[in-house]
């Protein structure tokens, strides 16, 4: 179990679970306008969101940004919540909101691949165009040579830069 579960579920002790029947008083409360139970529906409903999100824990995947999307995801169908069985919608709601987070965080780590494949042309084609010129290639022929615009080019180079002063190297 990971640093963070183990504080997490040390706070949640001390939040019970709603029951049935719990939930069932809760909804009728809220549905009538009381700001109170709709607080202690999301309290008491926090341990399903908790679980939910363990179920999508992934390799890469932290499981606190899970968890902050399901508790997201839990408190925006409570809020927004008129009628239909509470319970099968809440999960359904979770279930896509965490999908949906994934899918994100897989782009993004396709984007951040590709971008960093074409950083890595792009190094490779400035090197050997500086040995045969004798000078290092300028904005234009290096975007010619990469069949690219200039632009393109340039936001390779920043997004190279910001990388390496992120990681303390520059």
């Amino acid at each position: 179990m990971s640093e963070y579960q183990q504080m997490y579920i040390e706070e949640m002790n001390g939040i019970l679970p709603c029951s049935e029947e719990e939930e069932r008083e809760l909804l009728a409360r809220m549905l009538a306008g009381e700001e109170a139970a709709k607080m202690r529906l999301i309290e008491g409903m926090l341990w399903l969101a908790f679980e939910m999100a363990k179920q999508y824990e992934r390799e890469g995947v932290y499981l606190e940004d899970l968890v902050q999307e399901a508790n997201m995801s839990l408190m925006q169908f409570v809020q927004e919540y008129q009628e239909g069985e509470f319970r099968t919608g809440l999960e359904a709601a979770i279930r896509k909101a965490l999908s949906l987070y994934l899918e994100e965080e897989e782009t993004e780590d396709k984007i951040e691949e590709e971008v960093t494949a074409r950083a890595n042309v792009l190094q490779e084609v400035s090197r050997v165009m500086a040995e045969d010129l004798g000078r290092e290639p300028s904005l234009a022929e290096l975007a010619e040579k990469m069949k690219m615009s200039e632009d393109e080019v340039k936001e390779i180079m920043k997004m190279t830069l910001n990388v390496l002063t992120v990681d303390g190297m520059g």
